[in-house]
C-alpha cells in the first residue's frame, strides 16, 4: 500500500480499477485547515491526464509496470510480433496497443513493451532511431541557408519534414515522441 504522502513523479498506484502514474505532485499546507496533496495524474493505459487533491492519509495499492526488452520481428495483418531476447519466446501484440510512434521501427529492432498484471497496454520504440529517406525531392547544394521543410518517405513508409538540402540515401535521426527530424545520422 502507498499513502498520497508519499507519492512522487513516476509513481504508479491503482485507483477506482485504473493503474494511475504521478506526473506532478505538490504537498500543500495551508495555515487554516488540514494539509492536502494536489495531484497531477495520468492513465497509463488511456493516456488521459487529470489533476486530484488526496488527503495525504489516502491508501492506494501500489501498481507495478512491467517494463520489458523485446525485440520486434514481424507483423501479420493487425498481429505484431515480438520476441524476448532471452527466453526466445514470441509475444503477437495487436495493432490497437501500438502508438503513433511505432511507424519508425524497423524489423529486429528492440523495444520496451509495457504490461501490467499480464495485460500489455503499450509499446515504447527507442527514443531516437536512425532511418534512411528513400524518397523526397532532390536536394539542391546552398539551401541550408532557410528553414524550409520538405516532406520526406523514411525506409520503414513513415513520412517526417526535413531540411531541403537532404536527398535520398541520406540517413537522419529522429526523436519518436515528437517525430521530428533532429539532424544526419553520423556514420
Amino acid at each position: 500500500m502507498i499513502t498520497a504522502g508519499d507519492f512522487r513523479n513516476g509513481v504508479t498506484f491503482e485507483m477506482d480499477g485504473q493503474v494511475m502514474q504521478v506526473v506532478e505532485f505538490q504537498h500543500v499546507k495551508p495555515g487554516k485547515g488540514s494539509a492536502f496533496v494536489r495531484t497531477k495524474m495520468k492513465n497509463v493505459i488511456t493516456g488521459a491526464v487529470t489533476e486530484t487533491t488526496f488527503n495525504p492519509t489516502e491508501k492506494f495499492e501500489e501498481a507495478f509496470v512491467e517494463r520489458r526488452d523485446m525485440e520486434y520481428l514481424y507483423n501479420d495483418g493487425d498481429l505484431y510480433y515480438f520476441m524476448d531476447s532471452e527466453t526466445y519466446e514470441q509475444m503477437p501484440i495487436n495493432k490497437d496497443v501500438l502508438g503513433d510512434n511505432f511507424r519508425f521501427v524497423k524489423d529486429n529492432m528492440v523495444c520496451k513493451i509495457l504490461s501490467y498484471k499480464g495485460s500489455v497496454f503499450g509499446v515504447e520504440p527507442p527514443t531516437f532511431i536512425d532511418l534512411e529517406i528513400t524518397e523526397t525531392d532532390p536536394g539542391f547544394r546552398g539551401d541550408t541557408a532557410t528553414n524550409v521543410l520538405k516532406p520526406a518517405t523514411l525506409e520503414t513508409g513513415a513520412v517526417v519534414k526535413v531540411p531541403l538540402f537532404l536527398s535520398v540515401g541520406d540517413k537522419i535521426r529522429i526523436d519518436t515522441r515528437t517525430g521530428e527530424y533532429l539532424e544526419r545520422a553520423k556514420g
